[in-house]
């Protein structure tokens, strides 16, 4: 039973991120085609977080009062319903009501993790947890791809409808399994007892305790901005890729699935070596240089005329690998310089900081494309990752243990 329950929690978090991932290809285009502006088109993706942002909290204290199998099947359920209002809408409001809705539906991740925590010894919850980073790579990766393709069929006239039907039937399928394999991992001698979320969206005691530690303050800050621009260009991309490329939504997708294979073979496969060898650190500032490298080449791709689209695939390459080197560096930093009494709390303010990053990132990116140039989020961004590349010289070396060699 205990598999089938750590399954499902991975079916949940995998089929949440790819109807996620599903939406991206299309759903700013769809936000223009029924009238809104750059700068509204973005905000899709900003109020579908700024839910997420707000409810995770929520969500995890419920179920710390009334368990955690009824939460989950809940939020299968309005994922569902959220889906499907996503593809009959038919008007703005209609539209960023269902981003709100499905935001809210999605919180759930905070409850995944406490499932996890509650059904696995403490010697196998790196792995349990494991898995939520697996299935948030993998909801990446087809998630984009699957909806561009099925973009290619409208109904009714409106390309977004039919991946939006595909996630909900996806969530309906998950709350099938979900209700046969699901069973209870909250005690309910524990329930109104447990005590492992904050009561705010924002943990503004832990931002404090972390600026009073001055290397993990930069190392959340340099996090904030990866997180903060690389928000601002997925939210933008399809604009971008339209106005200056005349991509199809099933090429932009299958350039979003480009990004995260790339993203995945780094973090999956090379990560863990290259750490052993160099070090949080050096990886970390090679990342955000590379990011900043892909960030400025992705702004200056549609002037290269002839070369346009392969420097636009170089750029995505680039933004990519230097994701996948930065974000678990930074994370990886945080955790090992944080002393074990405020490991939690200082993770716990890196995942706040980052969720914030994530509500204002499109809004800005979105902002310096409609008033600016289509270009200069990416411009901005490849800024911003050089002084992230900056700020991160300034972070004292951690030990580290000697190459494993691979003989």
């Amino acid at each position: 039973m205990r598999k089938a329950s750590l399954g499902t929690i991975f079916l949940t978090v995998f089929l949440d991120l790819l109807g996620f991932g599903m939406v991206i290809p299309f759903l700013p285009g769809v936000a223009r085609h029924l009238g809104a502006s750059d700068l509204v088109a973005s905000l899709t993706g900003s109020v579908y977080s700024l839910m997420q942002f707000l409810l995770v909290p929520v969500w995890g204290r419920l179920s710390d009062r009334i368990g955690r199998r009824p939460i989950l099947l809940a939020s299968i359920a309005a994922t569902a319903m959220g889906m499907a209002l996503l593809g009959v809408a038919d008007s703005l409001a209609l539209l960023f009501a269902a981003r709100i809705f499905t935001g809210m539906a999605t919180a759930n991740i905070a409850v995944a993790q406490a499932y996890i925590a509650d059904v696995t010894p403490p010697e196998g919850r790196a792995r349990g947890m494991g898995l939520i980073g697996l299935a948030f790579g993998l909801g990446f990766i087809f998630g984009p791809f699957f909806g561009g393709e099925l973009a290619r069929l409208p109904i009714h006239g409106r390309p977004g409808a039919l991946p939006a039907f595909a996630a909900a039937g996806l969530s309906l399928i998950n709350l099938v399994m979900a209700t046969v394999t699901l069973p209870e991992s909250l005690a309910p001698e524990q329930r109104g007892k447990v005590k492992s979320h904050r009561s705010s969206p924002f943990d503004f005691g832990g931002v404090r305790r972390a600026l009073a530690t001055p290397e993990v303050g930069r190392a959340l800050m340099i996090n904030f901005l990866v997180v903060f621009w690389f928000a601002g260009m997925e939210q933008t991309f399809r604009l971008f890729t339209d106005d200056a490329f005349h991509m199809s939504d099933a090429a932009t997708g299958g350039m979003f699935g480009f990004v995260g294979i790339v993203a995945a073979i780094v973090q999956g496969g090379l990560i863990g070596r290259l750490t052993r060898r160099f070090g949080e650190i050096r990886l970390l500032t090679a990342g955000l240089l590379i990011e900043a490298a892909g960030f400025a080449l992705l702004g200056a791709a549609p002037r290269l005329s002839f070369a346009a689209h392969l420097a636009l695939a170089l750029a995505c390459m680039l933004i990519a690998a230097g994701s996948g080197l930065a974000t678990p560096s930074v994370s990886s930093y945080v955790s090992r310089r944080a002393g074990s009494d405020v490991q939690g709390l200082m993770l716990g303010t890196l995942q706040s900081l980052s969720a914030l990053a994530r509500v204002l990132g499109p809004a800005v990116g979105g902002l310096l494309y409609q008033t600016i140039a289509a270009p200069a989020p990416y411009f901005a961004g490849a800024v911003g990752m050089a002084i992230a590349a900056w700020l991160s010289l300034s972070l004292s070396p951690l030990a580290r243990s000697r190459p494993a060699s691979d003989g």
